[in-house]
Order: C-alpha cells, then sequence, then structure tokens
C-alpha cells in the first residue's frame, strides 16, 4: 500500500446512519485519505455527485436499496452528475440474492459487507486502482463488465473508463495534469458511450416494434414493451440533439407519434406502419453499414430467440 497515496483523493460518503458515517470516516482516515465529505440523504449525494464529482463513493444500500441502485444506474447511464465513471462502492449490513443483483445490475464497482476491516477496505480500493473491470455499455447496462460472474452477452466492446482515483493515488500527478487528461478522457469516454447507447437503443426501439406487432392494445392502455418503447426513443431523441446524428430527432418523433396512436387505439394498422417505418429508418442512421436486408434479418433474429427463451420460462412457470 506504500506505493500509493490517498491524500489528495477526493471521497464522498453517503450513509444515513451517522454512526456508520463515523466509523467509514475512520476506517479511510487510517489508510489515509484526508478529503472526505460525508451526506446523509440521497438527494444530496446526488447533489454532491453534480456539483463536485468525487474520485471514490461509498455508498449504503440498507434502507433504500432500489432507490440506491436506481441512482447509481441513473448515473451511469449519464443521466446525472458530471463524471458517469466515478468508482462506486456499496457498503450493506446483509448480502443477499436480491441486494446482490440489484447492486450488481446497477453498474457499481462493488458490494462490501459490514462490518469491513481497514485492510479489507483498502484491498478493494487498490483493487479498483490496479485491476478495476472494463466497463461495457448495453441497453440495460453501463458499468464493470461481469460477464465472468454472471449471464451477460459477451458480444460487447470494453472499454476502460476515466479513473480520477488512479491518476491521484497511484500516478500522483499535478492537480493541473489531472484536471486536463480528465477532461480528455471524460469526452472521450462520454463520446463513446453516446454514440455506443444510441446504437443499442435503435435496435432495441426495433425489437419492441416486431414484439408489439403480436399483441393486442387496448385504447387507453400502455403495456409494458410500449412503455419502454417510448423511453428509449425519448432518450435517444435526448441524446441525438446537437450530435451528428441529430436527423434521427425527426424519426424519434414519428416512431412517438405512433406509440401515441396505439395508446388512444387510432387506427392500428396505419400506427404499427409508421411505427416500424420510424423504428427502422432511426436503427439506420446509427447503422449505415447495414443493408435493410441484414438490418430485418438481425432484428427477427433476435425476436426469436427472445420469444423462444418466452415460451420456455412460461413452460417452466
Amino acid at each position: 500500500m506504500s506505493r500509493l497515496s490517498y491524500d489528495s483523493v477526493d471521497v464522498l460518503i453517503y450513509d444515513p446512519v451517522p454512526a456508520n458515517r463515523t466509523a467509514t470516516r475512520a476506517t479511510l482516515y487510517a489508510l489515509g485519505f484526508r478529503r472526505t465529505e460525508s451526506v446523509s440523504t440521497i438527494e444530496a449525494f446526488v447533489e454532491s455527485m453534480q456539483k463536485n464529482p468525487p474520485d471514490i463513493a461509498l455508498c449504503e444500500a440498507q434502507g433504500a436499496t432500489d432507490e440506491l441502485c436506481a441512482t447509481i444506474q441513473q448515473m451511469r447511464q449519464g443521466g446525472s452528475g458530471y463524471n458517469p465513471f466515478v468508482v462506486i462502492m456499496v457498503t450493506a449490513w446483509e448480502k443477499t440474492t436480491s441486494l446482490i443483483t440489484k447492486v450488481v445490475s446497477s453498474g457499481a464497482d462493488d458490494l462490501l459487507l459490514r462490518p469491513f476491516s481497514t485492510a479489507l477496505l483498502g484491498q478493494r480500493i487498490e483493487a479498483h486502482i490496479e485491476r478495476r473491470k472494463g466497463f461495457v455499455i448495453t441497453t440495460d447496462y453501463v458499468g464493470p463488465d461481469r460477464r465472468s460472474d454472471s449471464a451477460r452477452a459477451s458480444n460487447v466492446e470494453l472499454f476502460e473508463p476515466p479513473n480520477s482515483l488512479k491518476m491521484k493515488a497511484k500516478d500522483r500527478m499535478s492537480p493541473e495534469a489531472i484536471a486536463k487528461r480528465l477532461e480528455t478522457e471524460l469526452r472521450g469516454a462520454r463520446e463513446k458511450l453516446t454514440s455506443e447507447k444510441l446504437r443499442r437503443d435503435s435496435f432495441q426501439v426495433c425489437i419492441l416494434w416486431r414484439l408489439l406487432q403480436e399483441q393486442s392494445i387496448p385504447a387507453g392502455h400502455i403495456p409494458p414493451d410500449l412503455a419502454k418503447l417510448i423511453t428509449l426513443t425519448r432518450s435517444i431523441e435526448t441524446r441525438a440533439r446537437d450530435t451528428e446524428f441529430a436527423p434521427a430527432v425527426e424519426w424519434c418523433d414519428s416512431v412517438l407519434a405512433a406509440a401515441e396512436g396505439l395508446t388512444l387505439g387510432v387506427d392500428r394498422n396505419a400506427s404499427m406502419h409508421l411505427l416500424g417505418h420510424g423504428a427502422l429508418s432511426l436503427h439506420l442512421i446509427f447503422h449505415p453499414e447495414k443493408s435493410p436486408a441484414d438490418q430485418l434479418s438481425e432484428i427477427d433474429a433476435t425476436v426469436a430467440i427472445i420469444r423462444a427463451r418466452n415460451q420456455a420460462e412460461a413452460l417452466a412457470s
């Protein structure tokens, strides 16, 4: 541990229990951390991440697991905060299967069981400096690669996220050099996050269109697949603005108009036709290398896998 220096590392502690915050701060102090901020609410945690992003955050899951994990997931997706790639460690008093699943799915770097020793916390932090996992980007997940310990799909590209914790603790760069390097790396990582999310989300919109073709949608009802399609399309519209993909905004409007028609029960055939045309046109903007035939072939192959999996789950239940 002597080769690492933590005196300039910024740490954010979120924990609603004062005694826990004090204990965590004391443990960090024993490791050499001198710049720590503590907050007691998730709202304060989000505000601090936005205004003064730390190099590492320790967050307590007990009592508000769902809200915390949703917040981390939103940050990883680039929905809030200046730096979506901050090292995030979640702490908890009890490891349940449900908790592990939620934390892993949120995109957090680590889950640490309380009470933890100074040595154990030091080992975990050192691992995120020396051997931090590469990040992957999918429609529903942005975070450390979990393919070695879960059933996540393997057709994703790894990339090394910006790591200001390493820059300060190991590389010992000057504040000016860190600021310059972090700005450059964040710009590149954000561009990659945006482009990859647009590619994957547009493909998912096409998948949902195909799945909705088989569903009866009563007027005034929004089934889960349609709700997800609307959410993804709005996300694409927001991400695409003021980028080279700005023309996608027009096709997003077409998809959303078709979704509204399906919700209101206005001429299902016309609405579904508009939805398909808008979804495929949107997808082609982000996949110009694909011919329309290749595009449909890939979409239908994926839909077939989803249907087979759903049928297997239905039979099993």
